[in-house]
């Protein structure tokens, strides 16, 4: 059998993602351009299908950039009956960005938009929530578990991305500030008896985490 390389492996799974929205996609051509750092289309089709196999109706986002992963959580919930996706980013110019493509997509009226520090925000924000989905600053991510595991309902999903961070959690000399982080929070999560985790190598890795 031929070596698996990363890279094929990734073009393959994203060569089985259904074709977009012409506005998704125009968001992912505009994250190329600009070197914006987005989930992309087989994480954000990850997302969609998680959310629409647990039936999420209230989903709550840590740091969701210009609205690409907000799109295809608001899809889910559109499709799963209505509710809410709260976005949350410190950014005003990048929050009114993502209400123009979510309007464009016909999804804003299932999304909450904070133009605020997101950890902050989901302590403030009443829940429980279905579905938590982590993309902050890489630093942040222990301090952020508490917060989460309060908020998130029992047999509700964590999803946090950057889990694999280009390859650096793996190499051990690798000590960087966000690198350690990751380390951390990945051994947090996946020592606690209340968690059921798994790591999917997809992209940049995407940890689900289901809380008992």
């Amino acid at each position: 059998m031929s070596a698996i390389s990363y890279d094929k492996t990734q073009d393959y799974i994203a060569s089985l993602v259904p074709p977009r929205e012409p506005e998704v996609q125009k968001m992912e051509k505009i994250a190329e351009k600009n070197d914006f750092p987005i989930i992309g289309p087989a994480c954000g089709y990850f997302c969609y299908q998680l959310a629409r196999m647990i039936n999420a109706r209230s989903i709550f986002e840590l740091g969701s950039g210009y609205g690409y992963s907000t799109a295809w959580f608001a899809k889910a919930v559109r499709e799963n009956g209505g509710g809410v996706v709260h976005h949350t980013v410190w950014d005003d110019k990048l929050s009114k960005r993502a209400a123009d493509h979510l309007s464009a997509l016909g999804s804003a009226d299932v999304v909450r938009f904070h133009n605020a520090e997101a950890v902050e925000t989901l302590r403030q924000t009443d829940g429980p929530f279905d579905i938590i989905f982590n993309d902050i600053d890489k630093e942040g991510y222990p301090d952020s578990l508490p917060v989460i595991k309060e908020k998130l309902r029992s047999g509700g999903l964590l999803i946090i991305d950057n889990m694999l961070w280009h390859g650096q959690t793996l190499d051990p000399d690798d000590h960087e500030k966000s690198t350690e982080a990751i380390r951390r929070f990945t051994r947090d999560i996946t020592t606690d008896p209340d968690w059921i985790v798994s790591l999917v190598p997809m992209r940049d890795g995407m940890i689900v985490a289901y809380k008992k």
